[in-house]
């Protein structure tokens, strides 16, 4: 019941999302293709990942990791910032661009997370927010994301 039930809500999560972007599709310049939309909310997820980093989670060469990134980088969706750290090293950023078009799933949540505020008691949104703050830090080892992304909010003006 459980799985079924976290299934459905993740489900209509990702239905949302394909419905908002393809009917913004024929007036969207440079529009992101289906790799190129997963390649961008991995660097996203990772938040700011080196060129390596992200041919390693992704699994592919790095001059296949380069051409995506050069793909993205020409569209505007992504920038190359030099490391403070490791000059010979460069981090992967989302650019606003790309916030604006993540912020369609993103609206979506915060709709989502205003009715649970409506509908359930301080303490059960509590009991919830520990339980997906276990699930996303002792849970799920395997899946390593920057946590500390910055909210598409914020950096998107809204």
């Amino acid at each position: 019941m459980l799985q079924e039930s976290f299934s459905r809500v993740y489900l209509k999560f990702k239905l949302h999302f394909y419905e908002k972007v393809f009917q913004g599709f024929e007036n969207r310049e440079a529009t992101l293709t289906t790799v190129e939309t997963f390649c961008m909310e991995i660097i996203y997820a990772m938040n700011r990942p080196t060129v390596a980093e992200f041919a390693r989670i992704t699994n592919i060469s790095s001059p296949n990791a380069a051409y995506r990134i050069n793909q993205l980088v020409k569209k505007g969706y992504l920038r190359r910032v030099r490391s403070e750290e490791d000059r010979r090293e460069y981090h992967l950023e989302v650019t606003d661009k790309y916030l604006r078009y993540y912020n369609i799933s993103n609206n979506y949540m915060n709709t989502v997370m205003k009715r649970i505020e409506e509908r359930f008691t301080p303490e059960e949104i509590q009991t919830l927010e520990k339980i997906l703050e276990v699930t996303s830090s002792e849970l799920m080892p395997e899946v390593q994301a920057g946590d500390a992304a910055p909210s598409p909010d914020e950096d998107a003006g809204g």
